[in-house]
């Protein structure tokens, strides 16, 4: 069963290496190796600690640190939904997902954005997400993805 709870500082490694297992073992095919490996590359210190600070959160099945999730609350959108390879197809990263809508909700969203990667966009259509179109995600490091803008009204 799925625990899941607000990231403190000292899980910023974990969920930085949870974020980097699951890139590069999902996004194959999606994009490039060169840039699944810009996109993982650094540490949880250039930056990445810094979200635990925001509505942040970990899954933890037996104790373990298997998912993480987050909520940017001023910008009304979910992101950093990952799961480590080994608990994939479980539904982890749905019931992460609808823990993050519900505390959208709690937090008086009536909609929630995301921009899901090109492997992601069919799991966010099946939660209820909406959004066609290909666009640009312009990463803090200057890295370019594409992506597929998504929303969803949580009335």
């Amino acid at each position: 069963m799925l625990q899941i709870r607000r990231a403190t500082q000292d899980d910023a490694q974990a969920a930085f290496e949870i974020r980097l297992r699951a890139i590069r073992h999902q996004c194959i095919g999606a994009y490039t190796e060169q840039q699944m490996l810009t996109w993982t590359a650094g540490s949880a210190a250039d930056g990445y600690s810094a979200l635990m600070d925001s509505h942040f959160y970990m899954g933890y099945v037996d104790g373990v640190a298997v998912a993480t999730g987050m909520l940017d609350l001023p910008r009304r959108e979910i992101g950093a939904i990952f799961v480590l390879p080994e608990f994939m197809q479980q539904g982890i990263g749905v019931l992460m997902l609808a823990f993050l809508e519900q505390l959208a909700r709690q937090l008086g969203l009536e909609q929630v954005v995301l921009d899901a990667t090109l492997n992601a966009a069919d799991f966010y259509r099946r939660c209820g997400y909406r959004g066609e179109q290909t666009s640009i995600y312009h990463s803090p490091s200057g890295l370019q993805l594409a992506c597929v803008p998504m929303v969803k009204q949580l009335g």
